[in-house]
């Protein structure tokens, strides 16, 4: 039979009904109502409506009664209802890792590499030939008995220090990074929401870092007219607010946090989609969101420039483009001899996932 036929269309990654097919779209929503358990099982109701999400056996009053058993909500005293207790806030930043770590064609194996080979910590694909210092343990045997046969014959055989062959061996380092997180009036405008996706690569970062790389450090810093820093488990709740872009406030905050670390290897990540509109000037705003404003702009290069001379390279991901934008970028790059990235947001996970484990895995020699 030619031409199309066509039928009802059945979502097929809607939950079937049971407790952990619902957790899983419990916590996704979680992200987008910032942490706001009442908002989100009221969605859940509504979806159930719609697509019959719960079956005769298992309703949505079950799976509530669950999430109380198993101590994913508790009840809200002062004001009524629910809200997510701390084992939520986890499960939340461990979905998020899977989500985005698990796109990764390539992950890394925990370790910072640095630009010096010999006597480090982990093996890596590069042989050769043995110097004095180096480790027994480095001495590839089958290697260096290859070498010494084609060298010196079968009948004669010995083995000199110029057989010998090593594995070279990369360096475990430790490393701090700053992630900004731009909570301007700008990351919801537009109908697209951006503030939700850099929210969960944040959450995703944080429980990367502290199960995978235990000894590195994350703070994370928002700027939205002034900047300040909040806590991991404040991720799920973290909002946009009626604010300006101070971009100059949140580097000068991370490089504060920075300089107290005691790591060798810093850097900043951060995500924003437009252009810095604000400054403070004592008790008082400098503001301007027509266009890029030279007295906002300068001093913010001003502050990339300073980041250089510290060794604190910036990282940014900017999810706009607007080619105006992307030019103040490539300039403020320029300025701190970092890197950007012009990302959507759908890729704005893989991006950060892989810059932070390339940044890990400079080889040294």
């Amino acid at each position: 039979m030619r031409g199309y036929a066509f039928t009802q269309y059945i979502p097929q990654d809607l939950p079937k009904g049971g407790f952990d097919d619902l957790l899983k779209l419990f916590m996704h929503l979680l992200n987008y109502t910032a942490g706001d358990a009442n908002e989100a099982l009221a969605w859940m109701n509504e979806l159930d409506k719609q697509h019959g999400l719960t079956n005769d056996e298992y309703g949505m009053g079950d799976f509530i009664e669950d999430l109380k058993k198993r101590g994913y909500l508790t009840e809200d005293n002062e004001n009524g209802g629910y809200i997510i207790t701390a084992k939520s806030e986890q499960t939340i930043r461990r979905s998020a890792l899977e989500e985005i770590f698990g796109k990764l064609k390539k992950s890394g194996k925990g370790t910072h590499q640095t630009n010096y080979s010999g006597q480090g910590d982990e093996p890596n694909a590069e042989r050769r030939e043995y110097q004095f210092g180096d480790n027994l343990e480095q001495i590839d045997m089958t290697q260096s008995i290859h070498n010494a046969q084609v060298n010196h014959g079968l009948g004669d055989f010995h083995l000199t220090e110029r057989d010998l062959e090593v594995e070279e061996m990369d360096f475990k380092t430790l490393t701090s990074t700053v992630l900004m997180i731009d909570i301007s009036h700008s990351m919801i405008l537009y109908g697209e929401d951006r503030i939700t996706p850099a929210k969960k690569v944040a959450m995703a970062l944080a429980e990367l870092i502290s199960t995978k790389y235990p000894k590195d450090t994350l703070d994370i810093v928002v700027f939205g007219n002034d900047a300040w820093p909040i806590s991991i488990k404040d991720l799920p709740y973290l909002q946009v607010g009626p604010y300006h872009t101070n971009t100059y406030a949140g580097l000068e905050l991370a490089v504060d946090i920075l300089r107290r670390r005691k790591t060798h290897n810093k850097q900043i990540f951060m995500i924003t989609d437009g252009k810095p509109t604000c400054l403070k000037e004592g008790s008082k705003y400098y503001k301007n969101s027509f266009g890029l404003d030279r007295k906002v702009v300068n001093k913010t290069l001003t502050m990339a420039a300073q980041c250089k001379k510290l060794k604190i390279p910036i990282t940014t991901f900017m999810i706009a483009r607007d080619p105006y934008l992307q030019a103040f970028v490539r300039q403020f790059t320029q300025v701190n001899s970092g890197k950007a990235f012009y990302s959507t947001l759908s890729g704005l996970g893989e991006y950060i996932f892989e810059d932070y484990i390339r940044n890990r895995r400079k080889t040294l020699r």
